[in-house]
């Protein structure tokens, strides 16, 4: 298929720069996947909303605060030079993607060309080091980072909150708080699973007095989010691995729930990925085992219209980008149509999109 398939239009002022005052005061968009139909609600009508005995699965990864501000020691410079004293200074910013190892991480760096291997960046006042032990593409490095202390106290101290790139503006302090689930727990994902931005205690506790059964998950949100698609055909994409992990309990869980017959309800499309990526190896290692294997492995799963949903029934989701592989999975799970029609409604409507936006539930 063409990315230009998954393509929509979307005005500037309806991309939601900062999050609304109370988490679930967000609009929703009620969408039936089989007939296309939708409906204007509220995510405060979110438990009322549902049947009652759904399994509702959540992403508990915890943003690290990953962008960091350093300037480079200038290895390759003469530091006499009026020149190099200007080249020194300039600002590095470095996104932290995925750690490698005890000390090692993959990073989007910027200007990355003019970074070479063997350079240092120097964050703070010399508390954390970092080394370019490699390159990759699209301003991808492997870093390797020294610190004088805990590495990860001086980034929670040092670093930014990595805003998307949609957000025209810098982080404040409330970012810290609001670019963060409510149940989150320690990780490095880059990016919050937005879907779950809008979940208070005072939702969770509805949902719990109706007797419906909540477990989590992890999945360590990536590059992926970010990454553009840069192919013509979108089946030639690339899409980036990430890290999740299913506990024993929440694996029986939802085997049990697919067992009875009750909806999985997956909060975000990390969640989709998580779990059907699990189902899928589950299955080519053998067809009649358990449904979902426990454990932690790395998602590689690409979820395009055609593909098979082996767990997910229903699924809970903010509004995405166009031409993006989210889109793409979101109209493999409810159709390219309606998803698009529902998108367009939303638009005319004046929903507020993206990460800070208010969010779709699909069923």
């Amino acid at each position: 298929m063409k990315v230009s398939d998954f393509d929509y239009h979307l005005p500037l002022e309806s991309i939601a720069q900062r999050p609304l005052p109370e988490r679930d005061a967000s609009r929703l968009l009620l969408l039936d996947r089989e007939t296309g139909a939708f409906e204007d609600r509220n995510f405060r009508e979110f438990p009322d909303l549902l049947r009652g005995d759904e399994l509702i699965v959540l992403n508990n990864a915890r943003v690290l605060p990953a962008r960091l501000f350093g300037h480079r020691q200038g290895i390759h410079a003469e530091h006499h030079s009026p020149e190099n004293k200007e080249f020194l200074t300039a600002q590095i910013e470095v996104l932290l993607v995925r750690p490698l190892g005890d000390d090692t991480w993959e990073c989007l760096v910027r200007p990355g060309r003019k970074i070479p291997i063997g350079e240092r960046i120097i964050f703070g006042n010399g508390e954390l080091v970092a080394q370019v032990e490699g390159r990759g593409d699209y301003g991808l490095r492997i870093l390797r980072f020294s610190a004088r202390g805990n590495f990860r106290e001086i980034v929670e101290r040092l670093g930014h909150v990595p805003l998307p790139p949609y957000i025209k503006r810098a982080d404040d302090p409330s970012d810290r708080e609001r670019y963060q689930t409510i149940f989150a727990q320690q990780g490095t994902a880059v990016a919050a699973p937005t879907a779950g931005l809008h979940f208070t205690s005072a939702i969770l506790d509805r949902l719990r007095a109706r007797c419906i059964e909540i477990v989590e998950i992890t999945l360590e949100v990536g590059l992926g989010t970010f990454e553009p698609v840069r192919a013509e055909q979108i089946e030639q994409h690339k899409i980036h691995g990430e890290t999740y992990e299913i506990c024993e309990s929440a694996a029986q869980a939802i085997a049990s729930a697919k067992a009875d017959s009750r909806p999985v309800l997956a909060v975000g499309t990390t969640v989709v990925r998580a779990l059907e990526d699990a189902a899928e190896k589950a299955a080519a290692r053998d067809a009649n085992g358990p449904l979902i294997a426990p454990g932690k492995t790395e998602a590689e799963i690409f979820l395009l219209p055609g593909k098979p949903f082996r767990v997910v029934d229903q699924l809970l989701t903010n509004f995405h980008l166009p031409q993006s592989t989210l889109l793409a999975l979101v109209s493999a799970f409810a159709g390219r149509e309606h998803v698009l029609a529902a998108y367009r409604h939303a638009v005319a409507a004046g929903y507020r999109f993206y990460s800070y936006g208010d969010c779709m539930l699909i069923r």
